[in-house]
């Protein structure tokens, strides 16, 4: 197994102090522009800073022109004594938004990415949103590059210390919680950002294996052979033009036999060049991300783990390379489902909802309380809601409740109905479904129509698609760097504990 998914820090290293020390290179405070005349004012926490150097640093970043707009960085030399080289202060816009936790983390984020090189770093943006800025730091300080063939020169921030009033048990037991969120989301960026040449589906099933028997979970993995024979259909169809052959992964984390269970599946197309159907050119290398749904949802069954979640979590995970061969499936072909319903395949690039059916089927035996999918699933979610939300679709309540909790966690998600009219577009003539329906409209929409036929009656179910959300394809923002996002791990993650909660 490679660093990327053992043995590898994936962002500094967090702790909580409660003054500024000597030897850090860095300060980093927050900057407000005040709602009346626009003028800034420094967010440093209470006593951090004397009058004077709190002046210098007032005088200094007025120098240089720094308003507090939201995500402006300004860079000055430390007043003497403060005991770091430089002060770097980031525009926190309107003080309002010191009441947004999401705001805070992504001007952490904007914060953390301008740090390459730097040893050590000091923040009081901790004293406004310590989870937010520890986060931020973290997520914004990742980076990847298992494959160059030399050490970058400049990576991430090695070390943040958080500045605090107190330094007790909740505090610290508040930043394990966080960093442990963070560390979750960077994982399935490092699934996401490993290009298809190493992460292959058998080879993430070792990775997710190892991952999971290290957190204490129960593990699965069933091959070829065994999917063949329990009748998985789907994976078994859409895997066979590969030469590497498809897996199915089974991680179950045990809270109790009182506690609610959720079953989570997250589709692990490893690579797609959308097999007979093929993709065009252009782009499809941003196939490498295919997984992202498995990906999120591996590194959350191992934060549920790790954080001994009070419910039952059974993650039911596909995994398998979408290829065009001699002995890929044919547009037209009709294969049969993990639980007996059949489906012509009518594009093959309409890959993702057939495994995901299978896996959908077998995690409903488990017989869960709650069922969570998700997947870069269709292009049409970016057409409907652009490169950042991801739609979220199922049973009416339960989704309205998972996009409600997403946007609280600063992952945008948006539901979206189930129009009935889409349904009868999923017939075929020669078996009980189609795979896509014969027009270009509502696409997002019918591909989680077609899902819901594989949901079992009473299962509250939320189908997300973050086909756009699971892989930043264009500059970086806020905590964001360019590659795998690590979407929807904190939506789904917040829906495990609000579910615990309730008993």
């Amino acid at each position: 197994m490679s660093k990327s998914s053992a043995n590898r820090r994936l962002g500094p290293e967090l702790s909580l102090v409660t003054q500024i020390g000597k030897g850090d290179d860095v300060l980093v405070i927050g900057l407000t522009t005040a709602e009346d005349d626009g003028t800034p004012t420094l967010v440093i926490g209470d006593g951090l800073l004397d009058d004077a150097q709190a002046g210098a640093v007032d005088s200094a970043l007025s120098a240089v022109g720094a308003t507090g707009a939201a995500g402006q960085l300004s860079r000055i030399p430390a007043p003497p004594g403060l005991g770091v080289s430089s002060v770097l202060a980031v525009g926190l816009g309107a003080p309002a938004k010191l009441d947004d936790s999401e705001h805070v983390r992504r001007q952490a984020g904007v914060a953390a990415r301008s740090l390459d090189g730097v040893a050590s770093a000091v923040t009081t943006l901790s004293t406004i949103d310590l989870t937010a800025a520890a986060q931020g730091f973290f997520l914004g300080s990742y980076r990847f590059d298992e494959f160059r063939s030399k050490e970058p020169e400049k990576s991430g921030v090695t070390a943040v210390k958080l500045l605090v009033p107190a330094s007790d048990k909740q505090t610290k037991k508040d930043l394990e919680r966080a960093e442990a969120i963070a560390t979750a989301v960077a994982t399935a960026r490092d699934f996401v950002n490993t290009p298809p040449s190493h992460l292959y589906p058998d080879e993430f099933a070792q990775r997710a294996k190892a991952l999971g028997s290290a957190a204490g979970l129960k593990v699965e993995v069933l091959d070829e052979a065994a999917l063949a024979k329990d009748g998985y259909g789907g994976i078994v169809g859409v895997g066979q033009g590969s030469s590497r052959p498809p897996r199915l992964v089974r991680l179950t984390h045990t809270a109790g036999r009182k506690a609610k269970t959720v079953a989570l599946v997250g589709k692990g197309i490893t690579f797609d060049t959308g097999g007979i159907s093929i993709k065009p050119a252009a782009g499809m290398d941003h196939m490498t991300s295919d997984m992202g749904g498995a990906a999120a949802i591996v590194a959350t069954t191992i934060l549920a783990a790790k954080l001994d979640v009070g419910v039952n979590v059974i993650a039911t995970v596909p995994m398998a390379e979408n290829m065009p061969s001699g002995t890929a499936q044919r547009p037209g072909d009709v294969l049969t489902q993990y639980g007996g319903k059949t489906v012509e395949a009518l594009n093959t690039d309409a890959e993702g909802r057939l495994i995901l059916a299978d896996a959908i089927v077998r995690a409903c035996e488990d017989n869960p309380d709650y069922l969570i999918d998700t997947a870069t699933l269709t292009g049409a979610q970016m057409v409907a809601l652009g490169t950042r939300t991801p739609g979220v679709m199922g049973t009416d309540e339960f989704r309205d409740r998972v996009a409600t909790i997403s946007r609280s966690v600063g992952e945008s998600g948006w539901a979206m109905p189930f129009p009935e009219e889409l349904r009868s577009d999923l017939d075929s003539r020669v078996a009980d479904l189609a795979n896509i329906t014969n027009h270009r409209w509502g696409g997002m929409l019918s591909a989680g129509v077609f899902l819901r036929e594989f949901v079992a009656d009473g299962v509250e179910w939320a189908h997300i698609d973050i086909a756009g959300p699971a892989f930043n394809t264009g500059g970086p923002w806020g905590y964001t760097g360019k590659g795998g996002t690590g979407v929807p791990v904190r939506t789904i993650f917040a829906v495990l504990e609000e579910i615990a909660a309730e008993g």
